[in-house]
């Protein structure tokens, strides 16, 4: 019979406090993203959900999703998990428990800052980086005491080895310190208002090099790092090759920061600049796959446990996607192509086929695999659920792709269709009458997605729950025992 490790003992070596913390608000934001998410995909369905109030209008609601998806669920994943990973692989506690508690507390002042300002129209209108220089500025003292606190545990570890999860972790960390900082290069004129010190051209090229990057080094790299310790531990094999892992390190954190132009074909940049940016796309396409091959190799000998470990379906489901949108991503980069693709539903059927299918689905399954563990217990409450959860995941993200890819290609051709007249053969109208079905499609993957989160949080809660009943008892009976 197992013993169960109350809850408050776990943390004598590593602070597994601020872990759970993490773990649990990603959870939280994850929820409240996705559903804002389903919300306005509802609104391009039935446009009188805007309600006619400008704070609860599409353009002031997208940007929020994307914001709580990508720093909120992602970045609370990826606090989270790098604070557990760098620990455990260095064998140390983190060097400071109260610089943990203020990146904790400071990261969820800057989501509610967000969530409070973006609504009443407090942006700087850039994609992925629309937070107004207060906020910025404390994104930027936040990360700081987090790249100190990952730095430093580094810095003093036990294990005279740095695992590859760390070295994805870290170039994350500083890249994305570097991006972000450049970026925010701006002239405050009002509390809520400023104004960025590039301008033109220059302003675009320095916003999706910062906007690419985020994509790269986030969304990317931070969850590759994820991905080498977290396949490997759930499936009980070693990483399948560690040499090729520190190829694909240095390979992937070199060619993706240059990637950022292909945003921008077709614009006033220059067109070397754009031109630069594809080939670096296209190029990027191997260290990707190199990378989506050595979690899915490590697999080998163990692929029958698919059978059973619905975590592991979840890890390595979201390694395909991962390899799928890293493939679609250079194809999309090639100016013939991006031509029919840019400005379509195409390009936001290839975000979610990452954001959904690759960063979502790696979370889910790491969460599934950490939160026993941060909480003494043996697996989650209910294994059927997370069945449950990874069958509404998988077929809702591939219903929302598809109906995207459709959509996406279709206003392409219609935008590009001329009579022998040389007028446009369809109006806009016509066009955005012909994606409706797409959009009540998509809406349908989204919901599923979001109604497995709550499955996920309904099943948390009675592990946690479970892990609370236990642990008073086994203190009861400690304490009569002596």
């Amino acid at each position: 019979m197992s013993v169960v490790i109350p809850v408050g003992q776990a943390d004598e070596a590593y602070n597994y406090l601020i872990v759970r913390q993490f773990a649990l608000m990603t959870l939280a934001w994850g929820i409240l993203g996705m559903g804002l998410g389903v919300f306005i995909a509802a609104q391009l369905v039935w446009p009188q959900l805007n309600f006619d109030l400008p704070w609860t209008s599409f353009g002031r609601i997208r940007p929020l999703h994307t914001n709580l998806v990508i720093f909120a669920f992602g970045g609370n994943a990826l606090l989270a998990t790098s604070l557990y990973v760098v620990q455990r692989t260095s064998r140390v506690r983190l060097i400071s428990d109260n610089v943990a508690r203020f990146v904790f507390w400071g990261w969820q002042a800057v989501i509610i800052s967000l969530l409070v300002s973006y609504p009443l129209g407090y942006t700087t209108s850039k994609e992925y980086a629309e937070m107004e220089w207060p906020i910025a500025l404390l994104i930027t003292v936040v990360w700081i005491a987090y790249m100190w606190l990952f730095f430093g545990t580094i810095a003093k570890r036990k294990a005279s080895h740095i695992y590859v999860g760390n070295w994805f972790y870290g170039a994350f960390i500083i890249v994305t310190a570097m991006v972000h900082i450049v970026n925010h290069m701006l002239v405050p004129v009002t509390l809520m208002k400023s104004y960025p010190i590039y301008s033109g051209a220059t302003d675009a090229m320095i916003q999706w090099w910062y906007g690419h990057s985020v994509v790269g080094f986030i969304l990317s790299v931070g969850f590759l790092g994820m991905m080498y310790y977290f396949v490997p531990k759930q499936a009980e094999r070693p990483i399948y090759s560690y040499r090729l892992s520190i190829v694909h390190f240095w390979a992937i954190i070199t060619l993706y920061i240059w990637a950022g132009p292909h945003h921008l074909h077709y614009t006033a940049l220059p067109d070397w600049a754009q031109s630069l940016g594809m080939v670096m796309s296209i190029i990027l396409l191997a260290p990707s796959w190199g990378g989506m091959i050595n979690g899915m190799m490590t697999l080998s000998g163990a692929w029958h446990k698919l059978r059973t470990d619905p975590i592991l379906r979840f890890l390595v489901v979201s390694l395909a996607f991962y390899g799928m949108s890293t493939f679609e991503g250079p194809m999309m980069a090639i100016k013939t192509v991006n031509a029919l693709s840019h400005y379509t539903d195409w390009t936001i059927g290839h975000v979610h086929a990452g954001a959904l299918g690759w960063v979502a689905m790696i979370s889910i399954g790491t969460l599934y695999h950490m939160i026993p563990k941060l909480w003494g217990q043996e697996q989650m409450h209910s294994v059927r659920l997370i069945n449950m959860h990874f069958w509404l995941s998988t077929i809702g993200t591939v219903l929302y792709i598809a109906s995207m890819w459709v959509n996406g290609i279709a206003q392409g051709l219609m935008w590009r269709a001329i009579n022998e007249d040389g007028t446009l053969t369809y109006s806009f109208v016509e066009a955005l009458e012909a994606s409706h079905p797409g959009y009540v499609v998509r809406l349908a993957g989204g919901g599923l997605f979001a109604f497995g989160m709550l499955l996920m949080a309904y099943n948390t809660w009675r592990t946690v729950r479970a892990a609370e009943d236990s642990s008073g008892v086994l203190i009861a009976e400690l304490a009569a025992a002596k």
